[in-house]
């Protein structure tokens, strides 16, 4: 799962949203330094990866891709699932999309102080500036995300133009994707790593 869908998946607690997106940002990180809440939340993250990547749905769809490019097929899906998260909105939340957006900015923009890592605090920042949720929703924004990512990659690869095969099995990604996600929070919930967990930094 991407950050969009992380931050679906979390509470609606400022340290909720730090932990859940400290996931991709821990290289380095001290947990022993981390409140009790947001250490849940990585948790939570990290559950949620671990639910993901042995998913059999999912490593099926992860064979769709050309063999050059399939080392990175789970992070193509990763990103490729928030635009269908935001494609099918109305079916997991009865909030409007984008104000749902300007919630999960507010939490960040809240959670800048406590997030130990300045990787993270430099990256949700782009995040907020540039609306990398609000553009989410648009298919040519996802293909321009993911050649973004290949472009980082330290080493050769083939992952460019990785939208060529999201393209070319799109019906078969987003029927498997509407499959997997309601049994994502299915298992989030009943996991429940984040109950009881004192939170310092609630919504106002």
């Amino acid at each position: 799962m991407n950050h969009f869908a992380h931050l679906v998946l979390s509470q609606p607690t400022v340290e909720s949203t730090v932990g859940n997106l400290l996931g991709d940002f821990a290289r380095g990180v001290n947990r022993k330094d981390l409140a009790h809440s947001i250490n849940a939340g990585l948790e939570n993250h990290r559950a949620v990866d671990r639910f993901t990547d042995t998913d059999s749905t999912i490593k099926e769809l992860k064979q769709m891709f050309q063999p050059g490019r399939r080392r990175f097929a789970g992070i193509a899906l990763d990103v490729y699932f928030d635009h269908l998260l935001m494609k099918h909105w109305s079916s997991y939340d009865i909030r409007p999309l984008h104000e749902v957006i300007q919630i999960f900015y507010h939490r960040m923009t809240e959670g800048q102080s406590i997030m130990p890592s300045s990787t993270m605090r430099t990256t949700t920042l782009r995040i907020i500036r540039y609306d990398w949720f609000g553009s989410y929703r648009q298919i040519d924004s996802i293909a321009q995300a993911l050649d973004r990512i290949a472009s980082r990659i330290r080493y050769r690869n083939d992952f460019a133009n990785a939208i060529e095969d999201i393209d070319k099995h799109s019906e078969e990604i987003e029927s498997a994707f509407l499959d997997f996600f309601p049994r994502l929070q299915t298992h989030v919930q009943s996991l429940a790593l984040e109950s009881n967990i004192p939170q310092l930094c609630q919504d106002s």
